[in-house]
């Protein structure tokens, strides 16, 4: 039974991930989840400086999900590459490093000073919709993106993953761009804009408004972007969006992703990225599956 996939020339041992944000790079959840076991470990967003996120409060529960304004908070490359990239250098699984920026160079910057280390790929953030200035721009015009892209893939000596915002109108006019501009792969969902008000105290509940909204209550809408895009691009998808189960992974991998990323439910069940591994698995043999692969893109 095969459950290898392969993405821009690196293979991991199966097709589930962290989604950036909701794992930091894996040192909180080791005490529960075997990152051994896990195609891939995708860090939080790293700048080439600390960032120190947007003021509190900045999550709110929501009906099937949950908002998020964190604005990015983190400590910058230095700190990653001897704290958290010397920490994941202890085990058997595939890194990619979220990248986060206000601006080209910023990224650059960051794609630079790891290009050296053991970082298998990066993923680019261009659509965060909670940080005020830069990052939100990058995703939602597809000249732009295209032009970023374009001069992160000539400062990269890795693959590079493009992180598609869902703020827009055509999210396939998007993929489009991203691998018009030399992305080796996508990945989507991002997070939704919305918001939340305390009718009580007749005010915002986030602090900024405005926040990221994930979890399960999105699923749909995540499910089918993928499809648009795996039926626009010819590049790698990584699905994510409100996966909870092994058959919430194994649905976005049939609308077209080669990978898939569980997000928002680590923060609900620490174990869930271990228990969606072992789920593909239980479904392969219950459907006499021999290789993953075989069911990606296979409902059409």
């Amino acid at each position: 039974m095969n459950t290898k996939i392969n993405i821009a020339g690196v293979e991991f041992k199966n097709p589930v991930m962290t989604a950036s944000g909701t794992f930091g790079s894996g040192m909180e959840y080791s005490s529960f989840v075997d990152l051994n076991k896990l195609g891939a470990v995708v860090t939080k967003g790293v700048a080439s400086v600390p960032w120190p996120g947007n003021p509190t409060k900045r999550v709110a529960e929501v009906y099937g999900g949950m908002l998020n304004a964190i604005g990015l908070q983190n400590p910058g490359v230095d700190v990653f590459m001897e704290r958290d990239l010397a920490f994941l250098s202890n085990y058997d699984t595939k890194v990619i490093v979220n990248v986060c920026g206000k601006s080209v160079e910023e990224y650059i910057a960051v794609v630079e000073k790891l290009n050296d280390t053991k970082v298998d790929m990066y993923e680019i953030n261009v659509s965060c919709p909670n940080v005020k200035e830069g990052a939100i721009a990058f995703g939602q015009n597809a000249d732009v993106l295209y032009d970023v892209t374009k001069k992160i893939k000539e400062a990269s000596k890795k693959p590079i993953i493009m992180k598609l915002s869902p703020n827009v109108t055509s999210i396939k006019d998007m993929a489009k761009a991203a691998e018009a501009g030399g992305a080796d792969a996508i990945s989507l969902i991002n997070t939704i804009t919305g918001m939340k008000i305390d009718i009580e105290r007749q005010t915002f509940v986030l602090a900024n408004k405005t926040g990221g909204m994930s979890g399960p209550a999105i699923k749909p809408v995540a499910v089918r972007m993928v499809y648009e895009c795996a039926n626009a691009v010819s590049i790698p998808i990584i699905g994510m969006g409100g996966i909870a189960t092994a058959e919430d992974a194994i649905e976005f991998m049939l609308a077209g992703a080669t990978g898939v990323a569980v997000g928002m439910m680590n923060f609900v069940n620490p174990y869930a990225t271990e228990e969606v591994v072992k789920g593909i698995e239980d479904y392969m043999i219950r459907h006499n599956i021999d290789d993953i692969n075989t069911i990606i893109g296979a409902v059409h």
